[in-house]
């Protein structure tokens, strides 16, 4: 059961597909502390970002979001 502050499934799905933090920093042109902040749940990207996140891994944006 997720805690009720895990509102992203990033790090899982990154984890998932075997690529980086950095990796995606690197691609959306962000530092690596914003990702990981949006990894450790510390804070979260808005909706546009969710949507490109989704498209760079090939996911829909349902599977980067909590239940």
């Amino acid at each position: 059961m997720n805690k009720i502050n895990d509102l992203n499934r990033i790090k899982v799905v990154l984890t998932e597909k075997h690529l980086t933090s950095k990796w995606l920093a690197e691609q959306l042109g962000k530092s690596t502390c914003t990702i990981s902040k949006w990894c450790s749940q510390k804070s979260q990207p808005d909706l546009q970002t969710i949507d490109k996140i989704a498209k760079l891994l090939d996911v829909k944006r349902s599977d980067l979001i909590a239940d």
